[in-house]
């Protein structure tokens, strides 16, 4: 796979070519400034707090039950943040994580997977190595200047507001998710074959 310049242009509709989305068998996404809004929140106590979208949280389950490995990929390394992904059931958290590309790869190939089948959604300089490589990257609305610069979707949404479930699904779409509920539960259905 090329790597995508620093100029390439990022487009904020949703005409991302349908084919690279159906190929997506791996959504990864940086914690501070996707998941959430980037801030960090301190009690007196010393606590850290962090704001999620439930709307995200959602959209990590629908990919899982659509049979896509979800990850959190972050330099931060705290309890809160794998309480947030046992919650989820991220079966990739990968905390204190200098080199992003690195350990991407090597969860790709662990998993079977190419880069091209890696979906990313970072919005930092620490990130940008990995979005020049996976098959499809994205930042949220709010992504830092250097980012938007070289992704393939810049979200309308900001992080911690929506920006994962936005790209989740557009992913879902391209691969022919249908939802349907019954009763408290749903389900995922595909319609057609994934390749």
């Amino acid at each position: 796979m090329a790597r995508r310049s620093a100029t390439k242009k990022a487009t904020r509709s949703k005409k991302v070519p349908r084919a690279v989305l159906q190929q997506i068998r791996l959504f990864a996404t940086d914690l501070d400034g996707v998941l959430t809004d980037g801030g960090m929140y301190y009690a007196e106590s010393g606590d850290e707090w962090k704001k999620f979208n439930t709307r995200d949280g959602m959209g990590i389950k629908l990919l899982q039950r659509a049979g896509l490995i979800t990850a959190i990929v972050t330099q931060e390394r705290t309890k809160l943040v794998a309480r947030r992904a046992e919650k989820l059931a991220i079966p990739e958290l990968h905390q204190g994580v200098m080199d992003k590309l690195l350990l991407v790869r090597e969860m790709a190939r662990r998993h079977g997977l190419t880069l091209s089948q890696v979906a990313y959604i970072g919005d930092d300089i620490n990130d940008l190595e990995t979005l020049k490589e996976v098959g499809f990257s994205a930042t949220p609305a709010d992504g830092m200047p250097q980012v938007a610069a070289v992704v393939d979707y810049i979200c309308q949404k900001k992080g911690g507001e929506g920006a994962v479930r936005e790209i989740i699904e557009m992913i879902l779409e391209a691969q022919g998710a249908k939802f349907e509920v019954r009763s408290s539960k749903f389900h995922v259905a595909h319609s057609g074959k994934r390749s």
